[in-house]
């Protein structure tokens, strides 16, 4: 488990021992989750005005409903910080991805996103299932090839072909968006356990707790725009019981990465990549899967 050739917070190489578990082959899909919501009238985080005392400096517009969404643009896309990619906009929601204007028509096989860490928590009780450790996502990320690169191997396009909804092109040079968002699940190929889009597509929630060992390289490149990313620092230094009294911001541990993601950017559609996300906060390229444990 992890890598000591990218990230700092990956390191180090290390032995971990997991018991057996089934995972599921796909992301949890729009269409899923709307059973679920129709199930239970269950609303998501995005869905509920965020708590005015939790955030009493906090821009008015930011405590309305809403979740962070990466624009597209209409001309060159030189932002050259991540955090400058997210806005958080008011509406937006799994049933909302881009806005209150927008609408999952056409998309019940992408996977569902805006879910805050609650949210994928709640839907897997449902399930009767829940949510992978750490440990358990990137075993079986890797597909039985230990210590490769890639869910797929070392070489990241091998034959020139594209193995996973990434991002096309040099994401720090100027270009014109021409990246399509999300993808249906399962349109790239499995990796050796029969698992799809365990790189690329979104990113994916894990019950695991995030604590870099140097927080202030911590990489919240493709996630976190910067005042949360700001707070999450902090929270990330913190123990446990300090992190509730640092504004409640609890950092859990993102697995995958996305369709924001770019070769000469993060890189971090590896197995061994990780990423803190704050708990409280969903996006537009998160979203999740189960696993089922033995009894």
């Amino acid at each position: 488990m992890g890598s000591d050739d990218f990230h700092p917070e990956e390191r180090p190489v290390r032995t971990v021992a997991v018991d057996g578990f089934w995972m599921d082959t796909r992301l949890v899909t729009v269409a899923e989750f709307r059973r679920f919501v129709r199930q239970t009238g269950y609303l998501t985080v995005a869905e509920l005005a965020p708590d005015a005392a939790a955030f009493p400096a906090g821009d008015p517009a930011s405590l309305l409903p809403g979740s962070l969404v990466c624009p597209a643009t209409a001309g060159p896309d030189d932002r050259h910080d991540g955090g400058d990619w997210w806005s958080r906009v008011p509406g937006a929601s799994w049933c909302h991805p881009e806005g209150p204007h927008s609408s999952i028509l056409r998309r019940d096989k992408h996977p569902v996103t805006h879910v805050a860490y609650a949210d994928a928590l709640a839907y897997a009780d449902w399930a009767g299932k829940a949510l992978p450790t750490e440990a358990e996502w990137e075993y079986a990320a890797r597909g039985g090839l230990h210590g490769a690169a890639f869910v797929w191997g070392d070489d990241l396009a091998p034959a020139g072909q594209q193995m996973a909804n990434i991002w096309h092109g040099r994401r720090w040079q100027s270009l014109l968006w021409d990246h399509a968002g999300t993808s249906p699940v399962a349109t790239f190929p499995a990796n050796g356990y029969g698992l799809y889009d365990m790189a690329g597509n979104v990113w994916e929630w894990t019950c695991g707790d995030f604590r870099p060992a140097d927080p202030c390289a911590s990489g919240f490149p493709c996630c976190v725009p910067p005042d949360l990313r700001r707070e999450a620092a902090v929270a990330a230094a913190a123990e446990p019981a300090a992190r509730r009294q640092a504004g409640g911001i609890t950092l859990r541990v993102i697995k995958g990465g996305s369709h924001l993601c770019a070769p000469d950017a993060c890189l971090r559609f590896r197995p061994a990549a990780r990423q803190g996300q704050p708990a409280g906060s969903g996006a537009g390229h998160l979203g999740f899967r189960c696993v089922l444990r033995p009894s």
